[in-house]
């Protein structure tokens, strides 16, 4: 191990990862949001999906992990420039802001229901539970949060067998916890979990354990163990799944040809995020995270700009996208008929087998991916220019 200074400055190479992982994030976005088969069909399922869905879906799968674990990384980071009181109150705050953005601000545009009528929690609640337990836990030793984190990780599909044993009658705070599902408030509203935190949270403790590796470790020594590490977490998943015993709950089984095998043997358990998905998605990311080289060509740079405003380009490309959708929805049914919302249906303006093929959904993503990054580009520069302002730390 080689002893470095501490980084004065963004690490570029982390910055590109996050802004392909924001990229991809809004390809499955703008399938939810336009594509004709999104409320009718799922695109994992092997008994009706095909080559070119299956691909769009599961490759967004890197997102949701890449995004928590960059997260632990980053809080690492900044561990490097600032006193732990300081980083705590920083954990803490931002943790219960990024919860409290998500029943608020992100419920509206992705339900667009005035009256909430649902919360949702989704990749932001999840992000900012694990910033909350990773400040509460910031003064433990560094091998106790990694030894937390390797807990959590690999044993929390042990309660898949509690669950199962239970017959569905765990406590409500359950779905906070490791099960998915809707929890009722009061008439009229309620709460429908979509990502329980306890496996996310081992993957915000590994990302904080992680940054050791960038600030203790010289290029070449970090590239081989993170290179080694994500190769054993594939190693991993490979021989787990064969055995078809432990780490999702959902076991696969052969189907009717070799590819709707590979479907259902790659069809794993994101909800909550079983070791599974987590070790298919996690191992390649660690190896690109551990290849990848500083940015600096154009194309890498461009990306960059995206990985270092990653919450307004979370809220902004969503905002775009769902308005978008509502124009086309508008364009064949009155404004009435979007607000009152199909029966059952979560989202506002909305209409099921209605939207573009998928040729269709990734042109729109393309267009989108152009008109964000002019707009990522002076958030970043406003950034820049205003980095002494506390306010931008938590946007």
């Amino acid at each position: 191990m080689t002893s470095l200074p501490a980084p004065s400055k963004r690490i570029s190479s982390i910055d590109f990862v996050r802004g392909i992982i924001m990229v991809i994030m809004a390809l499955d976005h703008t399938r939810d949001f336009f594509h004709n088969a999104a409320l009718i069909s799922k695109p994992l399922d092997p008994a009706t999906t095909y080559p070119a869905l299956y691909f769009t879906r599961w490759i967004t799968h890197f997102c949701a992990p890449g995004f928590v674990f960059l997260s632990g990384l980053s809080a690492w980071l900044q561990q490097q420039r600032k006193p732990k009181k300081e980083l705590q109150r920083f954990l803490i705050t931002r943790g219960l802001w990024l919860i409290f953005f998500d029943l608020t601000i992100l419920t509206l545009i992705l339900t667009a229901d005035i009256h909430f009528s649902v919360l949702l929690l989704e990749t932001l609640w999840s992000i900012g539970a694990g910033m909350l337990l990773l400040g509460l836990l910031i003064y433990l030793p560094y091998r106790a949060i990694l030894a937390i984190g390797l807990i959590i990780f690999f044993g929390h599909n042990v309660l898949d067998f509690f669950e199962r044993s239970s017959m569905g009658g765990l406590p409500a705070w359950w779905k906070l916890l490791h099960q998915p599902g809707f929890i009722a408030l009061f008439p009229g509203h309620g709460l429908l979990v979509l990502y329980p935190f306890l496996s996310w949270t081992s993957v915000t403790l590994l990302g904080y354990a992680c940054g050791r590796l960038f600030t203790s470790y010289s290029t070449s020594e970090r590239k081989k163990l993170l290179t080694t590490i994500g190769a054993l977490l594939i190693i991993l998943f490979i021989a787990l799944r064969f055995l078809n015993v432990y780490g999702d709950p959902v076991p696969w089984t052969a189907q009717t040809s070799i590819a709707r095998s590979f479907y259902a043997f790659m069809n794993l358990q994101k909800y909550p995020p079983s070791l599974l998905f987590l070790c298919a998605t996690l191992g390649p990311l660690l190896i690109l995270l551990g290849l990848v080289n500083d940015a600096h060509t154009r194309w890498k740079k461009m990306i960059s700009v995206v990985g270092r405003v990653p919450l307004f380009y979370f809220a902004v490309h969503l905002l775009l996208l769902h308005a978008s959708q509502i124009i086309l929805y508008l364009s064949k049914h009155s404004l009435q008929e979007g607000m009152s919302g199909a029966p059952g249906a979560l989202v506002k303006f909305t209409a099921a087998g209605e939207g573009v093929s998928l040729p269709a959904v990734y042109l729109i993503w393309l267009l989108l991916l152009v008109v964000m990054y002019p707009l990522c580009k002076w958030y970043d520069a406003y950034k820049t220019r205003h980095r002494h302002k506390w306010w931008l730390g938590y946007l």
